[in-house]
């Protein structure tokens, strides 16, 4: 099978456009403009692009300046391109949404002229800044729910409530309250509401990775990674399905969102598990499992390493160190039970004379890997990500001038250039009303004190104890990670979650990490399973029944953050003191990931029913249980662990070897 015929089954396979339209709620909602207002949408989208390059590259603004004037550019393009309901028209702007984005101008134009002056004023608000504050306020809520969906503005009206109603609740959660004049003057005229942490990071790393994003996607990485994993892992016995948590966990890492990633590799992959032999609502779980991991995968992590750096003041590199091998484990546990299926099943995979050839790819398409590479050395070097982002985009699009110019193909010209930026403001949309919209509720636990109240809340109800404060924690995050994008999931539960974590002395990288994996979760887990419901929908697939089956790939993420909570040796950290990381030797590490894996094959086994042959229900418990204990540090429950492991695996090869005899 050559790579054409590869891409063209995959082409006709299913539309990927009408896919994300289908499951990608902001996809689903964005407006086909043309004309007039198309042009000036898509000039709005390339000024924003180059705004933020050329602050990428030679300085930001200050950042009440840089942050409105994000805003200002992301608002304006969402009113004009997100309909108000599902009854307004999809081909052109209506005069409201036309109205709002003058406002947007206004209200938030305001902040950016007059910052000077704002700040010499220290909080005190005259009549125009009551109005517009409140204009803000409402501006915010209304964008973020046409483009993200009501579920983060219904949070934010609470806690905004929660900061004037203080005094009439009862115990803990009770506090004094506080003014209209003075919730608007925290949320629109401080570095601490609408203008805050979130929205800053969106305004410089965020954006710059997005719009790098795009250029890779301009430049055919999508179809190389798919390609790629195609080549390496089409032959093994899992076949297509390995071949979708690789490309899953390829995209995902540079991706934003677990349903885009499922839909955009899913058109691919899952329509050749069935093939193989899969069933529908497996394929499905596969690649929204996979995909759904691209979260925790570095470099980008959903965005939420930037803003995790942010909140922390730890260096974004250390982020992405203590956050490989954990996420490494995450597709390890996919792949082996995916591997235990297909042996399960007696499946093949296909012959090798029928997949793309690596090196030919390699030889043809390896160039790809450039910006990747140097996005990564950069960084290591010590660029900041906003820095390094940019140096990778100029790479990239002067290998695509250089590549063009040899093969004489133009698939890389002046059009697509404009194209990539155009893309790449329009898909950071959602992130900058998410992150918006989310800084109003870290305004409320700011002025309100009420992390810490929740904090005292969570330890009390656990009585102190490590592991229950980490069981209510993760059960808080996935409840509250339903629903909500990467981004905002991740920065409510930064404020509400970690600080009762840190109140029992978990690690602090290991609290932010930790509390991110079960945020993410919630993307394939019931009843709000977006991810898996995309999955299932390409599948042709029950939706609840794919989204549990993809809960049981994706087990291992509901144990690892328990190891690393517990001993953060796993995500190579010794200790953290204020920003200052102390790293342990890798070397230092190698027991640890070796019983981890371990552990995973355990669980794999009993959660599959199968090792090397079918499990009988004493064995797949015992396997359950030694997978707990070697996934919990310790000499003693390691080794009892792999006596269970080595023990069920001689079993089952002796009982194999018994059947061929007298067969």
């Amino acid at each position: 099978m050559d790579d054409k015929k590869l891409m063209t089954e995959s082409e006709l396979a299913l539309d990927v456009d009408k896919l994300m339209e289908e499951f990608d709620s902001e996809a689903s909602k964005v407006r086909k403009l043309t004309g007039i207002l198309g042009k000036v949408t898509a000039v709005i989208a390339i000024i924003m692009s180059l705004f933020h390059l050329y602050t990428a590259g030679f300085g930001t603004l200050l950042s009440a300046k840089q942050r409105s004037l994000h805003i200002i550019f992301a608002f304006s393009l969402g009113f004009l391109l997100f309909p108000a309901g599902k009854k307004s028209r999809k081909d052109r702007a209506s005069i409201l949404d036309i109205i709002f984005a003058i406002l947007v101008v206004i209200v938030f134009g305001y902040l950016f002229v007059f910052v000077t002056e704002i700040a010499n004023k220290g909080g005190d608000l005259n009549t125009i800044d009551l109005i517009f504050g409140s204009l803000a306020i409402l501006i915010t809520l209304e964008i973020t729910r046409r483009v993200v969906g009501p579920e983060l503005p219904i949070v934010a009206i609470i806690f905004l409530l929660y900061a004037k109603l203080g005094p009439y609740l009862p115990g803990v959660l009770g506090h004094r309250g506080y003014s209209f004049e003075r919730i608007i003057s925290h949320m629109y005229l401080t570095l601490e509401g609408i203008l805050g942490i979130p929205i800053g990071v969106s305004a410089t790393y965020v954006f710059m990775f997005i719009l790098f994003g795009s250029f890779l996607d301009k430049t055919g990485v999508g179809k190389f990674f798919i390609d790629l994993a195609y080549s390496i892992t089409g032959h093994t016995k899992s076949g297509p399905a390995m071949t979708a948590v690789v490309a899953s966990g390829l995209m995902g890492s540079i991706s934003g969102s677990s349903v885009a990633n499922t839909v955009t590799t899913g058109a691919f992959t899952i329509p050749l598990m069935k093939k193989t032999g899969y069933k529908p609502y497996f394929a499905g779980a596969v690649e929204a499992a996979a995909s759904t991991g691209g979260q925790i995968m570095p470099p980008v992590m959903g965005a939420a390493a930037f803003i995790m750096a942010d909140f922390t003041g730890i260096s974004y590199k250390y982020i992405i160190a203590a956050a490989a091998i954990p996420a490494i484990l995450y597709y390890f546990a996919v792949g082996t039970m995916v591997h235990l299926e297909a042996s399960k099943l007696g499946l093949k995979g296909l012959p090798k004379e029928e997949l793309p050839k690596l090196s030919k790819i390699l030889k043809s398409d390896g160039y790809l890997l450039l910006p990747l590479v140097c996005i990564i050395f950069f960084l290591v070097k010590g660029y900041t990500p906003t820095l390094a982002a940019f140096y990778s985009i100029i790479i990239s699009v002067l290998m695509a001038i250089v590549v063009n110019f040899i093969k004489k193909d133009k698939s890389f010209g002046v059009k697509e250039f404009f194209e990539a930026l155009e893309l790449g403001a329009k898909g950071s949309i959602g992130v900058a009303c998410a992150c918006a919209c989310a800084g109003m509720v870290v305004g409320v636990v700011t002025l309100t004190g009420l992390g810490l109240k929740v904090a005292e809340l969570i330890v009390t109800l656990a009585q102190g104890k490590l592991l229950l404060t980490l069981f209510f924690t993760m059960v808080a995050s996935i409840i509250l990670g339903m629903g909500l994008p990467t981004t905002a999931k991740y920065i409510v539960l930064a404020t509400m979650a970690v600080p009762a974590l840190l109140k029992l002395e978990v690690n602090l990288m290991a609290a932010h990490l930790f509390i991110l994996y079960f945020g993410v979760i919630a993307d394939i887990t019931p009843p709000v399973a977006l991810a898996a419901y995309a999955g299932a929908g390409i599948a042709g697939a029950n939706s609840m029944q794919t989204g549990f089956q993809a809960v049981k790939l994706a087990l291992a993420a509901f144990i690892v953050p328990y190891i690393f909570a517990i001993d953060p040796s796993l995500i190579l950290v010794e200790d953290v003191v204020e920003t200052a990381v102390t790293f342990i030797p890798v070397i230092d590490a190698i027991p640890v990931v070796i019983t981890a894996i371990l552990g995973i094959l355990c669980l794999a086994g009993a959660v599959e029913g199968y090792l090397v042959d079918y499990c009988k229900i004493h064995e797949r418990i015992l396997l359950g249980i030694g997978a707990l204990l070697l996934l919990k540090p310790g000499l003693l429950t390691d080794a009892f662990g792999l006596v269970v492991l080595i023990g069920i695996y001689l079993i089952q090869k002796k009982r194999q070897k018994n059947l061929k005899l007298v067969g």
